[in-house]
């Protein structure tokens, strides 16, 4: 075996390569023996995993994209420049994999442009969601498109979609505050079925509060990988901006949990809901509360207040965890609360299997165009860039 075999079969890529092969297996017996075949998805549990992780969290942790982009173009904070375009590279990948990821949760998934282009239910909030997701992903894809062209050479083309970075900007800050909040008020027509701890008429501005929240925290952990796994790609300017981007982002995180954790504690006390705490769903509550809203906002300001990095980081950890637990919660774990347990939705092993390998697709594409494209790097070519 040659030196750069051995260098391409690192243990990462053998487990990446044998995540993908075991994706492909279960995408055709999903769509060869349908879906009743590989999910625990029935009546009363229409909506699984691969809407609470694919999709919820997948469209928060997206948030990235919006939350860098508005920083540096809309409010001219200029230091986060070397932190858009891996967070705009991130945030199109995200959205273009949670609409492949609903290509499997769809019953006619061909059906998937109906919607857009046949059948428009203009008073549906999931009508909405789509058109949103949907022009977002084309917003995101021009956004991202200068790092493409960079590398194919196409200076012309590039030059003219780098003119259209404010109004991009601006179209997209708009489109995510509609469709992030909005999945949260996708909830709001189901008061009997979520439990009353998470059930609110705020639903929307806890979406789109705890969706900046993901964006900041996402922003950061992608950094810190990045820095592990992809340092020689980095230029000086990305890692001489590197910590300041962080500390940054984790100080508008503690801000925003801050907030939203007193909004959740109005919200219980307008709805008198003090005496479900007393159960296990309070409990739980109370551990998404105090452990993944009140520590990270802790956390984050500590770490901005000593110039501690480490803390920052460890901070974006619960931040994630933390997105992702409150969905779980919002869409699964408090969804149908009241039904006996032998009722409740679990998913099953292949619905967690192609939700690795919707992830490990979007981790190894990220890992394909930072390697070959100026995202972690200025094009010398290209001055401008960002």
């Amino acid at each position: 075996m040659s030196n750069n075999q051995k260098s391409f079969w690192t243990p990462g890529n053998v487990l990446t390569a044998f995540i993908l092969a075991g994706g492909l297996v279960l995408t055709f017996l999903r769509f060869y023996k349908g879906i009743g075949a590989v999910t625990n998805l029935d009546d009363n549990n229409p909506w699984g995993i691969w809407i609470g992780f694919d999709l919820m969290c997948g469209v928060a942790l997206a948030a990235g994209g919006y939350v860098t982009s508005a920083s540096c173009y809309l409010f001219g904070l200029k230091r986060y420049h070397s932190a858009v375009r891996p967070a705009i590279t991130t945030a199109f990948l995200g959205y273009f994999f949670v609409v492949v990821a609903l290509m499997y949760d769809l019953g006619h998934p061909w059906r998937l442009p109906y919607p857009l282009v046949y059948s428009q239910g203009t008073t549906s909030l999931l009508f909405e969601v789509g058109l949103c997701v949907a022009t977002y992903v084309t917003v995101l894809f021009v956004e991202w498109s200068p790092a493409a062209l960079e590398w194919l050479g196409f200076r012309k083309i590039r030059n003219f979609v780098i003119r259209l970075t404010l109004p991009l900007t601006i179209l997209g800050v708009v489109l995510s505050t509609m469709h992030q909040s909005s999945l949260g008020a996708l909830f709001l027509i189901a008061p009997g079925k979520l439990h009353p701890l998470w059930y609110s008429s705020f639903l929307p501005v806890f979406f789109f509060m705890s969706s900046m929240v993901a964006g900041a925290s996402m922003v950061i952990f992608e950094g810190t990988l990045a820095h592990k796994g992809m340092h020689d790609k980095m230029d000086e300017t990305h890692l001489k901006e590197a910590d300041g981007v962080a500390f940054g982002m984790a100080k508008a995180a503690s801000f925003i949990l801050l907030g939203y954790f007193f909004i959740k504690v109005f919200d219980i006390t307008m709805d008198n809901d003090w005496q479900y705490l007393a159960t296990g769903y309070g409990a739980w509550f109370l551990v998404e509360m105090f452990g993944f809203v009140a520590l990270p906002s802790f956390l984050y300001a500590l770490g901005v207040r000593e110039k501690n990095l480490k803390l920052v980081r460890i901070a974006s950890v619960f931040g994630v965890l933390g997105i992702v637990i409150n969905r779980f919660n919002v869409s699964m774990i408090a969804f149908n609360w009241q039904l006996p347990a032998a009722e409740r939705y679990f998913p099953s092993w292949m619905e967690v299997g192609i939700s690795i390998f919707v992830v490990t697709l979007i981790v190894t594409t990220y890992r394909f165009i930072a390697t070959k494209m100026p995202v972690l790097y200025e094009h010398p070519e290209y001055k401008d860039a960002h």
